[in-house]
């Protein structure tokens, strides 16, 4: 039976040791010369890190992806575990965590991004089909899906941000409340990453504002609970 295991960069061990602490992980290997390397592990996952003085965290590609058979426990875990460490869970910069959603691959995930930059990709299978789905025609479905994809899987928030920009100016269509509570809170998240504060505040605000059945708290219990983050 193989096992692969990601080798990740970042500038000093530590700090991503005390990171994966708070999460629940045990160091348990630590070398710190000559050249500076730790591994880290929780329950079947398992990272090694390497330290690079020259290294930019903000500027990191790094990625691996994360299988699990829990990915709402997991994280339930890590949102607790960071509040209880930061006295708040960090939703931008570094370190942070982003928000649970169902994709349009077939896969339910949240996104963890270290003090290396290194970006874990959490999720579990919810379907066999793992091609991405057409996106819908419908424009506001059609704006919060490639918003979504630009912010979480590119990386481009202004692009992501003007789409959404877009989606609430138009005039001759309105969206449900399901709809305009995920634009707000999208476009919130956004804003936060960007430093953009003032439109962060309003976007929140207008969320928090509309009125939902329970059925529709429900549908977007992804996004009330992504809502009540960045309130914090």
């Amino acid at each position: 039976m193989e096992t692969t295991i990601p080798i990740l960069p970042c500038r000093t061990i530590q700090s991503v040791l005390d990171f994966y602490t708070v999460l629940g992980f045990e160091v348990t290997f630590q070398q710190k010369s000559p050249n500076p390397y730790a591994v880290v592990e929780r329950g079947g996952i398992q990272l090694h890190f390497f330290a690079l003085q020259q290294y930019n965290p903000a500027e990191a590609y790094s990625t691996c992806y994360i299988h699990t058979d829990d990915v709402d426990g997991l994280h339930k875990v890590f949102r607790a575990r960071l509040k209880a460490a930061y006295g708040r869970i960090p939703t931008r910069g570094l370190p942070r965590i982003g928000p649970l959603k169902d994709t349009s691959y077939g896969m339910r995930q949240f996104l963890v991004t270290d003090p290396g930059g290194n970006c874990l990709r959490i999720g579990q299978q919810t379907s066999q089909d793992q091609h991405h789905r057409p996106a819908p025609k419908e424009p506001f479905a059609r704006a919060l899906h490639y918003a979504s994809l630009l912010a979480d899987s590119k990386e481009d928030l202004a692009g992501a941000a003007k789409i959404i920009d877009r989606a609430l100016r138009i005039e001759d269509e309105q969206p449900t409340p399901v709809q305009l509570l995920r634009l707000f809170v999208l476009r919130a998240d956004i804003a936060g990453r960007l430093g953009d504060e003032d439109t962060a505040k309003s976007a929140l605000t207008r969320a928090t504002a509309i009125q939902l059945t329970d059925k529709e708290r429900e549908s977007v219990r992804d996004d009330l609970e992504r809502l009540e983050d960045l309130g914090a």
